[in-house]
Order: structure tokens, then sequence, then C-alpha cells
């Protein structure tokens, strides 16, 4: 019983080693599609021009995800609102930053 046993198993691994890969062929070799839209898209790939690498960038945030202003319409609209403030209330102090001023870690 228990030859039998170790005989299945043993048949089992041989059928799902044969099932990954036919004999004589890898995975790299292997073409994993060859429909139209893949060979459209890899035209598509190898029309690219080679060999132009961006211009990196500078310190400046170019995306709104980096930027914690922001660079549109709203940090335009903000910028206007503290002009707007500052120009009603001139010899006004600017707010500090930081906590509760009657805190007792502030003093």
């Amino acid at each position: 019983m228990s030859k039998l046993i170790a005989a299945l198993i043993a048949g089992l691994f041989a059928a799902g080693a044969y099932a990954q890969n036919p004999p004589g062929a890898s995975s790299q070799e292997q073409v994993i599609t060859n429909t139209k839209p893949q060979d459209r898209a890899q035209d598509k790939v190898d029309a690219r021009p080679q060999g132009q690498v961006k211009k990196q960038g500078g310190d400046e945030p170019k995306s709104a995800q980096s930027d914690a202003i922001g660079t549109g319409k709203s940090a335009a609209t903000g910028q206007a609102r503290v002009d707007a403030r500052e120009k009603k209330n001139p010899n006004k102090a600017p707010a500090k930053q930081g906590g509760t001023p009657d805190s007792p870690g502030a003093k």
C-alpha cells in the first residue's frame, strides 16, 4: 500500500513538472501573446525615439502631489485672499505658527 502511494505521489510530481513547460522549451522562448493588438502595441513601443532622456527636474515641484502649496487656481485664490487680508490690516502682525498658547508645553 505504501509503495502504491509513493508511486502515485511520484507520478503526480512528474505530471506537474511536465505541465509547467513542454520539454525543450523555456518560459523565455515562449511567446506570451501573438495577437494583433499585442503586435500593434509592440510596434508602437518600437516606434518611440530611442536615446532621448528626460530633462532632470529642478527644485521646483511640477505636480500638485509634490507641492505643498499648489500651483493651480486654488493656490492663486488663496494667495489673493492673503494679500487682501494684509492690505486691509497692514499693521497687524502675522499669526504665529504653533499650538495652543495656553497649554503648559507651549511655554
